[in-house]
């Protein structure tokens, strides 16, 4: 592997890393010769994700965690530690959107819901692992972020208001933790054929607006994340920070107006 791209005896946590986003960047950091952390609520799913990472050649550990509960966020990080050492890099992947509909009709406790898993827990996280990053001199914090943050939006509008606070916290740490080597970025996937996007790309209606928005005419595949999430755990993503990178196969760009 071209050493730009190389993880090799690195740690890596990926939250919400048993589907989708987060177990293809799991998987594509083991690749790169990172030690992996798995980690989603269900620990079955956690261990089989860690089994077939290990059964290819790699290095990972399964270690369940509900990041909307601190003590959890904690247990993660400390176990990350005693199995592999310091974190270097920390990706942010899991989400959640209890609510599909007007922001009127949403409920204190799904908006809470919300904004304690979307973006408490990512401070939670960064908070817990920056100090050491910065105490040997850098490392990098990746967020999953979305396009849902750039735009306004009538059905995924407290979804969206998470999204969009995720890119500023990443401009904030970037500003925060920059002179002590520590890089903070955002990825902001379009639509992505992932079980957590299903009520989107599922729907014939909702499927076909975005397909004609977007300059290739199609979707993404987690796979299609992977890749920015390498370059900016990597050192090839040595002089990024502070940013957010769009990949959405063109849809923003509203070509047809």
């Amino acid at each position: 592997m071209d050493p730009l791209f190389s993880l090799q005896d690195k740690t890596a946590i990926v939250t919400g890393s048993t589907r989708g986003i987060g177990l293809a960047i799991a998987q594509a950091y083991a690749r790169a010769g990172a030690r992996v952390v798995i980690s989603s609520r269900k620990a079955e799913a956690c261990e089989a994700v860690a089994a077939q990472i290990r059964e290819a050649g790699g290095q990972a550990l399964a270690v369940p965690c509900n990041i909307a509960d601190k003590a959890q966020v904690h247990a993660l990080v400390d176990r990350t530690e005693a199995a592999f050492g310091a974190v270097d890099v920390l990706v942010c992947n899991a989400a959640v959107n209890p609510y599909y509909g007007p922001m009127s009709g949403i409920s204190d406790e799904a908006f809470r819901k919300v904004l304690d898993v979307n973006i408490l827990s990512n401070l939670w996280l960064t908070n817990r692992v920056a100090p050491g990053m910065a105490a040997r001199g850098g490392g990098a914090i990746v967020i999953i972020s979305s396009i849902a943050g750039f735009s306004g939006s009538r059905m995924l509008g407290a979804y969206a208001v998470s999204k969009a606070a995720d890119m500023q916290m990443v401009r904030n740490l970037a500003m925060e933790w920059g002179k002590q080597g520590i890089r903070a970025n955002c990825i902001a996937p379009g639509l992505v054929k992932t079980d957590f996007a299903k009520a989107l790309w599922d729907n014939p209606d909702t499927l076909g607006r975005v397909l004609a928005a977007s300059p290739l005419g199609m979707i993404g595949e987690p796979e299609d994340i992977s890749g920015a999430a390498l370059l900016l755990g990597s050192p090839a993503g040595r002089f990024i920070t502070g940013t957010t990178i769009t990949i959405d196969g063109g849809a923003m760009l509203r070509g047809d107006v």
